[in-house]
C-alpha cells in the first residue's frame, strides 16, 4: 500500500490516538491536529483549519466535545469546504448513534463533494476507564441516570480499527458504518461486571438526570458539558430505537466486536480500577 499523509483531528483522544497509531504502524505519515500541535488546530478558530490540511491526503474528523453541541454544524461545514479546496481524497467523520444533531453534521459531510465514510458509534466502554465515569468507578459508587436503558457499549479499539480500515479503503466510500458492542447492557450490569473483574466493591446507584446535572455543576463543570450530558442521557439513551445492536464491526473487520466482559477483564489487569 502506498504511504499517504493522514490528518487525525482529535488525535490525542480515545479513538484518535488509536487511529493515529494504527496508521503510523502501517507506514502512513500521520499528522495529529489539536490546539497544542504545530500547526495548531482549533475548532473554534476556522482560520486554523487550512494550515492543518496542507499536504494531506485523507482525514479522520472527531469534533470536540460532541457533534450535538451548538456550533458544530458551522465548524464541520467550514472544515469540509477547506478540505475540498485542499484536494483531500477522503474524510471519515466520527458520529454518534441516535443523535439528531450529529446526523445533521453527517449530511454536511455527505453533501460536501468529498469522498467520505461515516462511523456512528454507541457509548464507549472506555468511558469507565479513560473518560467521564472513571472517578465514579474509583470511588466505588457509579451514580448515573437511565437505569433501564440497555446500551450496546462499543470498545474504542473496535472503533479505531474500523475507522483505520474504512479511511484507507475506498470501497467504503459513501457508506455509514454503525459500531456497537455485541450485547446490550444496563449500567447496573456493566458495574457488576467491572466489580467482578476488579475484585472490589463497586455499586450502581440510579439517579435522575437533574440530580446528575446538579452534581456536574457542583463539580465546577461548564454549562456546555452539563447540557451535553443531559442531552445524551435523555435524547440518546432515552430512545430505545437508538440502542439496536449492529453487526458492522464484524462485517468490516472480519472478527467479532469486543464484548464488555472482555474489555473489563483486560482493563482490570492494567490496575487502573484499583
Amino acid at each position: 500500500m502506498k504511504s499517504e499523509n493522514i490528518l487525525v483531528i482529535g488525535g490525542t483522544g480515545k479513538t484518535g490516538r488509536r487511529v493515529a497509531d494504527n496508521l503510523a504502524n502501517t507506514g502512513h505519515n500521520v499528522r495529529v491536529a489539536g490546539r497544542k500541535t504545530s500547526p495548531a488546530f482549533d475548532w473554534e478558530n476556522p482560520e486554523s483549519y487550512r494550515a492543518a490540511l496542507i499536504g494531506i491526503d485523507r482525514a479522520y474528523i472527531v469534533y470536540y466535545p460532541d457533534l450535538a453541541v451548538p456550533g458544530s454544524r458551522d465548524a464541520i461545514k467550514a472544515l469540509t469546504e477547506k478540505a475540498l479546496e485542499a484536494g483531500l481524497k477522503k474524510v471519515v467523520l466520527l458520529s454518534g448513534k441516535g443523535e439528531a444533531e450529529a446526523e445533521a453534521c453527517e449530511a454536511i459531510v455527505a453533501n460536501s463533494g468529498l469522498n467520505y465514510s461515516l462511523v456512528r458509534a454507541s457509548w464507549f466502554n472506555q468511558n469507565f476507564s479513560e473518560g467521564a465515569f472513571l472517578d465514579f468507578v474509583l470511588n466505588g459508587t457509579v451514580a448515573l441516570p437511565m437505569p433501564k436503558a440497555e446500551i450496546p457499549f462499543v470498545d474504542v479499539n473496535d472503533i479505531a480499527d474500523v475507522v483505520s480500515k474504512v479511511l484507507m479503503d475506498d470501497s467504503y466510500n459513501g457508506q455509514t458504518i454503525t459500531v456497537t458492542g455485541p450485547q446490550k447492557r444496563t449500567f447496573a450490569e456493566v458495574v457488576e461486571i467491572m466489580a467482578k473483574a476488579a475484585d472490589r466493591s463497586i455499586q450502581y446507584i440510579p439517579i435522575s438526570i437533574e440530580e446528575f446535572k446538579e452534581g456536574m455543576r457542583q463539580a465546577g463543570l461548564p454549562d456546555s458539558y452539563v447540557w451535553l450530558f443531559g442531552y445524551l442521557f435523555k435524547e440518546v439513551l432515552g430512545n430505545p430505537d437508538n440502542q439496536e445492536i449492529s453487526n458492522d464491526v464484524a462485517k468490516v473487520l472480519g472478527r467479532p466486536a469486543i464484548d464488555f466482559k472482555s474489555y473489563a477483564s483486560q482493563t482490570a489487569k492494567s490496575g487502573i480500577w484499583n
